[in-house]
């Protein structure tokens, strides 16, 4: 038995790349075989492919804050990366529109490649080499990287079918209420929201599973002594 876990999540999302890694770190601590399906959030939808400008300065555009108040909130998303290993560096990232990065997701999966490695290689490109996720050049390196071909991440970019699957996780985060992400759901019945430490999610999958696993019978413990008399289906 492997428990499911849903995650919706979004590469111009910096706490997902955080919860990415601490969610990991605490399916590793529960133990048992975890399921994880990636679904696709867009924070801005909005966001032009390419963005004239700084990340710094888009999010004081996009929340109305002083540039002084947004560096201070980066700062503090760059330390609790830093505490994860990751490396985060505001100050090189690009801000690109995510969907072709959402459609190289589903693409992976449809064709059976690594799309846990592909989430992780596109927010180390966004936020830590300061690359455009919306470049087709830098997708197609990350989809033959993530096990597919250059020909499949082409064509799934253009795919009709891969745009539905991408607006349907859309579709279902309004219907069950998300409003943030990273936002996890174990075993469709319990939810997680944000970039919780690792001992929250380790908890949260022990519940779940623990709820949803095939009860055991216990085993029966023959007593010593000879057998007493009984019927069976050969008579008694």
């Amino acid at each position: 038995m492997s428990l499911r876990v849903d995650i919706w999540s979004d590469i111009a999302c910096p706490w997902c790349y955080v919860g990415q890694s601490r969610f990991a770190k605490g399916a590793e601590a529960f133990g048992e075989d975890v399921e994880v399906v990636w679904h696709s959030y867009q924070l801005d939808p909005s966001l032009p492919e390419t963005y004239e400008g700084t990340e710094i300065d888009y999010l004081a555009e996009r929340k109305g804050l002083p540039r002084e108040q947004i560096v201070a909130m980066t700062a503090g998303v760059e330390q609790a990366a830093s505490g994860e290993g990751l490396p985060m560096d505001f100050g090189a990232v690009r801000p690109a529109n995510s969907l072709k990065a959402h459609h190289l997701l589903k693409t992976i999966g449809r064709h059976g490649g690594d799309v846990d490695a592909a989430e992780h290689k596109l927010f180390s490109a966004h936020f830590a080499q300061g690359e455009v996720i919306s470049d087709v050049e830098v997708l197609t390196r990350i989809g033959v990287e993530s096990g597919i071909s250059a020909e499949q991440v082409a064509e799934g970019l253009a795919d009709e079918g891969i745009h539905a699957e991408v607006q349907q996780d859309f579709d279902l985060a309004r219907q069950i209420g998300v409003t943030g992400v990273p936002f996890f759901v174990f075993g469709e019945k319990y939810a997680v929201s944000g970039a919780q430490p690792p001992e929250v999610f380790a908890r949260a999958l022990q519940q779940t599973w623990d709820e949803l696993k095939p009860q055991q019978k216990p085993a029966l413990i023959s007593v010593e002594g000879e057998a007493g008399e009984a019927c069976g289906p050969e008579g008694c």
